[in-house]
C-alpha cells in the first residue's frame, strides 16, 4: 500500500491578491508543489518562503527564487532573515527576492557549532532573531528557550521544563498576566505555571499555548473572535446581518444589534484561558495569524476554522472532511492558513 502524500492547502489571501493580482480567491487552493515535495512553509504577507527537496525558495507574484545553501527562513514585509550553520543574515525583501547573497546584507551574524538540529528560528545562539531591525535581541541566561514566537509587539518563549514566558508590547492583554502593561524582560506566565506546556504561538495581538496533556490555551485579543471566546463586534455583526434577512423577509420588525451587557463579551482576555473545544478534543499544534487562529486536534487532525467569515467558535474546516485529507501541520500568515495534510 502506498504510502500517503504530503500536500499544502492554502486558505485566505493569495501572494497575487497581496500584490493586487488577480488570484485564486480565499481558497482552499493548493500551493503548487516542488522537487521532493513541500516541506515547511514560512509566510508573510505579499511572498512566501518554502522548503522543497532542493532546498529555500522564495515565491511572490509572478517570481521564483531560489535560495541556496540555506536551512531556515524568517520573512517580514521589510526584511528577509536567513540562517544556516555557520550564519544568520538579513537582507531587506526586495534585496532578498531578486536573490539573497547577492548583495551585502542589512545585517549578519556569525554563529558558533552547536547541535546538528539547533532550535528553529527565531532562536539563535545567546538569544534570538527578529524578521526586522534590530534582528536580535538577548535572552536572559535564566531562560532556557527550546521554542520562541513572535507577535507584532510581542514574544512567548517555551521553556525546558514546559514553563512559558511572555515579555514584550502588553496593551492587548497579549502577554497573559493579568494586567495591560508591557514588559521589557520575559517574565513566566505564572497562570500556567505547573501546568507543563508543548507548543507556543503569538499572533498579531493574541497568543496561544498547547499543553502535553493537549489542552488549548488562548489571550490577549479578541476583537475578530481569534480567542474563541464571545466577541462584542462579531455578534452586533450577526445580528445586523439577521436584521437584514428579515427586514428583506417582511417577516420581522428590525432588531437593534445586542448591547454589551445582554452577554459575557470578552475583547480583551488579559489571563490565558482553558478553550472548551467540541467533543474534547485534544490538540496537537496551534498556530496564530494577525487576526485568527488555528489548531489541529489529535483525533481528527482537524483544523479550528476556516472559511470567509468572521468567527468567534471553533469550526471544523469541512473541506479537509470532504476530501478524506488528515491535517499534520498548520502555519498561519498574516491573513492566510498553510494547511499540510496527508492525502490517501
Amino acid at each position: 500500500m502506498a504510502a500517503p502524500r504530503r500536500a499544502w492547502v492554502v486558505f485566505g489571501f493569495s501572494i497575487e491578491e497581496a500584490a493586487g493580482e488577480p488570484g485564486p480567491g480565499p481558497g482552499p487552493w493548493r500551493l503548487e508543489s516542488g522537487p521532493g515535495g513541500i516541506r515547511r512553509v514560512w509566510p508573510a504577507w505579499s511572498y512566501v518562503i518554502v522548503e522543497t527537496g532542493a532546498g529555500l525558495e522564495a515565491r511572490s507574484a509572478g517570481l521564483r527564487r531560489r535560495l541556496p545553501g540555506w536551512a531556515e527562513a524568517l520573512p517580514s514585509e521589510t526584511h528577509l532573515l536567513l540562517r544556516r550553520a555557520a550564519a544568520a543574515r538579513a537582507w531587506p525583501r526586495a534585496a532578498a527576492l531578486r536573490g539573497a547573497g547577492r548583495g551585502a546584507p542589512a545585517w549578519s551574524r556569525a554563529l558558533p557549532p552547536g547541535p546538528r538540529r539547533p532550535p528553529p528560528l527565531p532562536l539563535l545562539p545567546g538569544g534570538f532573531a527578529t524578521p526586522r531591525p534590530p534582528f536580535f535581541a538577548a535572552l536572559p541566561g535564566a531562560v532556557r528557550a527550546r521554542r520562541l514566537a513572535l507577535g507584532h509587539e510581542h514574544a512567548l518563549a517555551l521553556g525546558a521544563a514546559g514553563e512559558t514566558y511572555a515579555w514584550g508590547g502588553g496593551r492587548h492583554g497579549q502577554l497573559g498576566h493579568g494586567s495591560l502593561e508591557s514588559e521589557v524582560q520575559p517574565r513566566l506566565v505564572e497562570a500556567l505555571a505547573g501546568v507543563p506546556m508543548q507548543a507556543v504561538a503569538a499572533g498579531g495581538w493574541h497568543s496561544a499555548s498547547v499543553s502535553e496533556a493537549g489542552d488549548l490555551y488562548v489571550w490577549g485579543w479578541n476583537e475578530s473572535g481569534q480567542l474563541a471566546l464571545p466577541s462584542k463586534a462579531l455578534a452586533e455583526e450577526r445580528a445586523q446581518e439577521e436584521d437584514k434577512g428579515a427586514g428583506d423577509a417582511g417577516l420581522t420588525p428590525r432588531q437593534e444589534p445586542p448591547a454589551a451587557e445582554d452577554a459575557a463579551f470578552i475583547s480583551i482576555q488579559a489571563f490565558p484561558a482553558l478553550l472548551d473545544l467540541p467533543q474534547d478534543l485534544e490538540v496537537s499544534k496551534v498556530s496564530c495569524g494577525s487576526r485568527h487562529t488555528a489548531a489541529v486536534t489529535r483525533k481528527y487532525g482537524q483544523l479550528g476554522h476556516g472559511d470567509t467569515t468572521s468567527s468567534d467558535r471553533p469550526r471544523r474546516v469541512e473541506y479537509l472532511v470532504a476530501e478524506g485529507l488528515r491535517a499534520e501541520e498548520v502555519v498561519c500568515g498574516p491573513w492566510t492558513t498553510y494547511i499540510c495534510v496527508l492525502e490517501p
